[in-house]
């Protein structure tokens, strides 16, 4: 039997990585999400400690925040992201550790061309508009 390959990030699994707090986290990640979690790493602690306590009483997790950099205090939470007209839905797994929540909340979506109206083309031009 093949034995499952443990997922690691910088050479660390994802429960040694839950032990670190949010500003030790971000010396592992590049220069610029380690810039955007040191300057607000009150919220993202806030925003985790919040959501925390919504999972605890069974609550769904939503919110605005696309800008907040994913740790490892959320791996394994299902989170809504708002999308300019609804939420998104997503559990977060150790592959996104370092992404923002706005990157798996896609705000643009693919353009379906119908056919042409009546008018639009010098054929429909004579047609009854009926």
């Amino acid at each position: 039997m093949e034995k499952k390959k443990e997922f690691t990030f910088r050479g660390m699994t994802i429960e040694e990585l839950k032990k670190l707090e949010v500003r030790e986290f971000a010396k592992f990640v590049p220069s610029r999400q380690r810039r955007t979690i040191l300057r607000n790493f009150q919220k993202i602690e806030e925003f985790v400690s919040r959501s925390k306590t919504k999972m605890e009483r069974g609550k769904k997790i939503k919110t605005h925040y696309r800008d907040i950099v994913i740790v490892p205090a959320m791996v394994g939470m299902n989170i809504q992201v708002y999308k300019g007209n609804g939420f998104t839905p997503f559990e977060i797994t150790g592959e996104m550790l370092g992404h923002k929540l706005g990157e798996f909340s896609p705000t643009r979506t693919k353009i379906k061309h119908g056919s042409a109206g009546v008018g639009s083309t010098k054929g429909s031009k004579h047609k009854s508009k009926k």
